[in-house]
């Protein structure tokens, strides 16, 4: 493998570790949570012909319940803002 390649979603990169840590703290913010409820922000691919190329997946558990959000952009192109519409669109639905 050549050394000049750079897997952004490798294990232990700080870019894509510190954009997930933004983003739980944007879904804690946004839903007021508490401390003890478990947010995980993963990265997904899709290979169906209307899915997005990449999206984020934001799951929050708590309390025996679980919440899912899909923003339909790579985990490294998400915004604060596009976390709240996720979750405002969801509280609306």
């Amino acid at each position: 493998m050549s050394a000049a390649f750079h897997n952004p979603l490798a294990r232990g990169t700080s870019d894509i570790i510190a954009k997930a840590r933004s983003i739980k703290r944007w879904a804690r913010q946004v839903l007021a949570i508490p401390d003890d409820a478990v947010v995980s922000v993963n990265e997904i691919s899709c290979a169906l012909p209307d899915c997005p190329p990449k999206e984020t997946v934001i799951l929050v558990m708590s309390n025996g319940d679980t919440i899912q959000v899909s923003i339909h952009k790579a985990m490294a192109d998400v915004l604060e803002h596009d976390v709240a519409d996720a979750f405002r669109a969801l509280q609306h639905s």
